[in-house]
């Protein structure tokens, strides 16, 4: 496989380079050297990208819901759930590209053909912005109910170009941070430590793009113009393509494995095929492969464990066999990992829902407030998502710089507190994050209705930072949930199934978003039953968002009972390697990337 007769541990003599253990090889297959390629030195590149794909993905999504309500007349509960589709859709998509990069083209080629296909859907978005035949005449009613509805040929233009955006994205959001996490070694202790450091930093990243988009673009498409506004993200994201290529010759690159989805199909049919087998009591009567053929391979070996107990059978030989009916123990033990980590999945569904809300009805709330600063400025509304990324930024500084070393002392566990402890402490936030956005809402009526602007739907005499609290804590949630999700799937998936394992932290965003459409169409339209007016309006000051968002709160309560049941017994995947023994005595490697080899 490595084209050399040199071993993965050996050393070349000649300079003293070691070759990577895990079976990273460059686009020709051959081995590469530890000195040569990935490290920090080549995450640069992959991180240049993603700042400027943050910033073209928010820079569509966070005013999307301005552009659907004022350019294309849709109403509230439509647009938001327009919205929500699409968002949900970018994020379910990354499944299909985990696959295609996992079984056949290789996270590499599956990133720089999607990557295009990307580019190509904000080309034809910013056109359909600056084009007036593909939007309906301007109309300044209060109820866009009122005004010329865009039509059936406008409306499919411009989703066609969101979709195929969202076709790209489903190519390079499983690949590009896998790519990154690539570059560092799982049998080499330093870069293992490195590699734990590394979604930190790679959530850090984001945020710059993310913080751009919410000021600056923002800004742009409300005050300037939309063509200016799609457009710039554009030529950013085309830039950013041309940079990753750039770093091509510094890149450690996985061979595709197979597909992930058809190894754990082979290892349920053959199990359920098997059924009335009985599992041995030893292990070791279990059907393994030699560990010198995983060793040549560059993978690792996982001995049989007693839960999920049924899947056993699948290793269990009975002659004569096939893929379908007889599969190696680590074989079943990788499927053991992707399955349990489902229940984890499904408790990360709600708070996702309520991410959702950032884009769409909170957005919505601003528009109804007073956004001036002095005489002439007026913040844009969907620009306070850029305390969500200010506050998330703060906190995940201060996380990795303070609360993990105090953490530390008290747990003895490298990372602090484990994953789902910090998962679990975004889960409390956003329950709090409700209460405080429905208390929040209750005062916005009551100034409505003190000022007689219920039925007019005119701005209200309230700050629009009186929506801040809901926003700071959003990031701060952020913070604990988000990175701790993305670092649990991956750290939990099996070696051969990261892109899987990292698409998983991207579904619950999808579904969750999905989720979202459906509790706004279910609530609006069950409120409206029986001649009453509904909770959710075009006329946000004649609604009842509090209503909604305390709504949401008990969901959120009831979430995290569910949560607290499944990870009660959770058992964490063992570690292959002994590289967490050097987080013990190094533990800064968590908190302090390799500044020395970023630069290029």
């Amino acid at each position: 496989m490595r084209g050399s007769n040199k071993s993965a541990n050996q050393v070349d003599e000649a300079n003293g380079d070691e070759y990577t253990q895990d079976g990273r090889v460059d686009l020709k297959g051959n081995p590469v050297l530890r000195s040569k390629r990935g490290g920090w030195k080549a995450c640069s590149f992959v991180v240049v990208y993603e700042v400027f794909e943050r910033m073209a993905y928010y820079g569509i999504s966070s005013n999307l819901v301005i552009y659907l309500t004022t350019k294309l007349h849709q109403g509230t509960v439509t647009s938001s759930n327009k919205i929500t589709n699409w968002v949900g859709t970018i994020w379910m998509t990354p499944v299909l590209g985990a696959y295609i990069a996992d079984a056949h083209l290789g996270r590499y080629w599956t990133y720089i053909i999607a990557s295009f296909i990307y580019l190509s859907g904000m080309g034809l978005l910013t056109l359909t912005v600056s084009l007036h035949s593909l939007r309906p005449p301007p109309c300044y009613e209060t109820n866009v109910a009122d005004c010329k509805q865009a039509s059936t040929l406008q409306l499919a233009v411009f989703y066609t170009a969101l979709y195929i955006l969202a076709i790209g994205t489903g190519g390079t959001k499983p690949n590009i941070s896998t790519i990154g996490a690539d570059q560092f070694d799982e049998f080499h202790p330093k870069e293992k430590a490195h590699k734990l450091s590394f979604f930190n930093w790679w959530m850090f990243s984001i945020f710059f793009g993310t913080l751009f988009a919410n000021t600056f673009l923002v800004y742009i498409q409300d005050n300037v113009g939309w063509t200016l506004g799609y457009g710039l993200p554009t030529i950013g994201l085309a830039v950013s393509i041309i940079i990753f290529l750039a770093g091509t010759s510094f890149y450690r690159h996985k061979v595709p494995a197979g597909s992930p989805f058809t190894k754990m199909a082979k290892v349920i049919v053959a199990a359920l095929r098997k059924r009335r087998v009985p599992v041995p009591n030893d292990p070791k009567q279990l059907y393994e492969l030699a560990l010198e053929e995983y060793a040549q391979k560059g993978k690792h070996r996982i001995d049989s464990t007693p839960s999920l107990r049924f899947l056993n059978k699948a290793a269990v030989d009975t002659g004569p066999n096939s893929p379908w009916m007889l599969c190696s123990v680590t074989q079943v033990e990788e499927t053991k990992q992707m399955l349990r980590m489902i229940p984890i999945l499904i408790a990360t569904f709600v708070p996702s829902t309520m991410l959702a809300q950032i884009g769409t009805l909170f957005v919505k709330q601003g528009t109804t407030l007073d956004r001036s600063i002095g005489s002439s400025f007026k913040i844009p509304p969907a620009s306070l998502a850029a305390f969500v990324t200010v506050s998330m930024l703060i906190c995940v500084v201060l996380y990795g710089l303070v609360f993990v070393k105090i953490m530390r002392r008290w747990t003895k566990n490298p990372r602090g507190i484990t994953l789902l402890q910090r998962m679990g402490i975004g889960l409390v936030l956003h329950i709090i994050i409700m209460v405080i956005a429905s208390l929040t809402e209750v005062r916005r009526l009551r100034v409505a209705k003190d000022y007689g602007l219920v039925q007019s739907g005119g701005k209200i005499p309230l700050s629009i930072f009186t929506l801040l609290p809901q926003y700071i804590l959003m990031g701060t949630a952020d913070a604990f949930l988000e990175v701790a999700k993305i670092e649990f799937f991956y750290d939990q998936a099996p070696e051969s199934m990261k892109s899987l394992g990292t698409s998983y932290s991207m579904t619950t965003l999808g579904i969750g978003n999905f989720l979202s459409s459906f509790l706004l169409s279910t609530v609006s339209d069950i409120t409206k039953r029986h001649h009453h007016k509904g909770w959710i309006l075009n006329n946000l000051n004649d609604s009842h968002l509090d209503y909604y968002y305390a709504f949401s709160a008990i969901l959120n309560v009831l979430n995290f009972i569910f949560f607290m049941f499944v990870t009660k017994s959770y058992v964490y995947k063992a570690e292959i390697s002994d590289s967490m023994m050097i987080l013990t005595e190094k533990p800064d490697i968590l908190t302090k990337p390799n500044y020395e080899n970023i630069s290029h």
